[in-house]
C-alpha cells in the first residue's frame, strides 16, 4: 500500500484552518464551508486515513492513528499552529490531536464529536459502512440527518462516487466494526478535555440519531456549547451557515 494523506488546500492568509470530516465522509463535505473560510485564511480539508484520497494509509481506523497522521502532515507542511475543526469521528481526531500537541492547536471547533460518551448508533453506522447502492447510501444519510432534511442529489452522488474506489467499502466496513464494537465507542476522559486551554466550541444537533445530544451534559466549563435545535448529526450538510459562524466566532478567522 502507498502511504498517502490527502488534503485539499485553498485560500491564503496568516491563519490556517484544518477541516476533518466524519466516518464515511471525504474532504468534499466541507465545500461550502471551505469556500467561505478560504476568503481570508488558508484552509486544508483532509481525507482521513482509510477514506477517499487517503484510502491506503497504513493501519487506518483508530482515531489516534489519524490524529498522529494529521499532526505529522501539518509539521511536514511547516504549519506550526492551526484552527482544528472536526465533525463526528473527525471531532474526536481533532480533540486527540490537541491533547497530543496542544501548542499546535490554536482553537478547537467540534461538531457532534465522537468520544464524548460511550453511546453510539452502531447498527446505523455499520449499515452505512456496508451501503453500496445509491438508494441505501441516501437512506442512511437521511436517517443520520434531522427530521425533514434530505441531502441534495448532488451531495448524495458525491458520497456514492467516493465509495466507487476499489476497496473503499471494505475499508469502511472494517473501520465501522472497530469504532462500534459492542455498540459502544471509545471515550476521551473528561478530565483530559478539561485540561485543554485553547478556545473550544462544541456544536451539537438536538435531534442527533448517531451520537445523542445528551453527551453534551457535563462538558468542561471552558467549552462553549452551541445547541442546534432540530438538527441531526450531519451538521456540515444540514446547517453550513451556522457551522461557518461558529468556526469564525471561536477562531477569529474571517
Amino acid at each position: 500500500m502507498t502511504q498517502k494523506l490527502f488534503a485539499a488546500e485553498s485560500g491564503s492568509g496568516d491563519q490556517t484552518v484544518v477541516l476533518l470530516h466524519g466516518f464515511g465522509g471525504w474532504h468534499g463535505i466541507w465545500n461550502e464551508i471551505t469556500a467561505a473560510l478560504a476568503a481570508g485564511s488558508r484552509v486544508f480539508a483532509y481525507d482521513l486515513p482509510g477514506h477517499a484520497g487517503s484510502l491506503d494509509w497504513p493501519d487506518a481506523g483508530p482515531a489516534k492513528v489519524a490524529a498522529r497522521a494529521i499532526l505529522a502532515d501539518l509539521e511536514a507542511r511547516g504549519i506550526a499552529k492551526a484552527h482544528l475543526v472536526g465533525h463526528s469521528m473527525g471531532g474526536a481526531i481533532a480533540a486527540l490531536a490537541a491533547l497530543m500537541q496542544p501548542d499546535r492547536a490554536a482553537t478547537l471547533t467540534l461538531l457532534a464529536p465522537g468520544g464524548f460518551g460511550e453511546e453510539i448508533n452502531g447498527p446505523l453506522l455499520r449499515r452505512y459502512a456496508a451501503a453500496r447502492s445509491r438508494e441505501e447510501i441516501s437512506a442512511c444519510l437521511t436517517l443520520m440527518s434531522g427530521p425533514g432534511f434530505t441531502l441534495p442529489d448532488q451531495a448524495v452522488d458525491a458520497f456514492v462516487k467516493m465509495r466507487s474506489a476499489p476497496g473503499q467499502t471494505e475499508k469502511l466496513v472494517e473501520i465501522g466494526a472497530a469504532i462500534t464494537k459492542d455498540d459502544k465507542q471509545g471515550v476521551i476522559p473528561r478530565e483530559l478535555l478539561a485540561g485543554l486551554t485553547m478556545p473550544v466550541a462544541v456544536a451539537w444537533g438536538t435531534e442527533d440519531t448517531v451520537l445523542p445530544y445528551r453527551q453534551t451534559v457535563g462538558l468542561p466549563g471552558n467549552f462553549m456549547l452551541h445547541s442546534v435545535g432540530g438538527a441531526g448529526h450531519m451538521l456540515p450538510e444540514e446547517v453550513p451557515g451556522k457551522v461557518i459562524d461558529i468556526i469564525r466566532r471561536n477562531s477569529g478567522v474571517v
